[in-house]
């Protein structure tokens, strides 16, 4: 497995954005499950995976497949009381760091939950008045 997805299988759960962020590509693109626009740059991105991180509870992958610079991390987690399963649809780039991240999910109550706690969260949080500009 790359180097950069191992490392990316052990923080990504924890929250913790300042040990996500050496992982991602200074100008990686992330799409959420949660809504249709995508968020641009290292530091909002690795905000926002934080955020995730918090949110989500008994977090585990399942499945991963991939090779090169394509991978699919197949997960399971809990958002307060519902379950949810997702993929992270990953792309490195020829750095090795990630390049683009994509996440879809299921059901439909749980991606709703999902978006309620995080905009909850990032409207508590001042830095993400500084990424406003990162969302597209």
């Amino acid at each position: 497995m790359h180097p950069t997805i191992t490392k990316m299988i052990d923080v990504v759960a924890k929250g913790d954005s300042e040990k996500i962020a050496p992982l991602l590509a200074e100008d990686v693109t992330f799409m959420p499950p949660t809504y249709y626009k995508t968020w641009t740059g290292r530091a909002p991105v690795a905000a926002v995976l934080g955020h995730v991180g918090n949110v989500f509870s008994d977090f585990k992958y399942r499945r991963i497949m991939g090779e090169d610079t394509d991978w699919a991390l197949e997960f399971q987690c809990k958002i307060g009381d519902l379950d949810a399963v997702g993929v992270d649809l990953i792309t490195l780039g020829d750095d090795g760091l990630i390049a683009k991240f994509e996440v879809v999910m299921r059901p439909y109550k749980s991606i709703g939950a999902l978006r309620e706690a995080m905009n909850a969260r990032v409207m508590k949080d001042p830095s993400f008045l500084a990424f406003k500009d990162a969302l597209s």
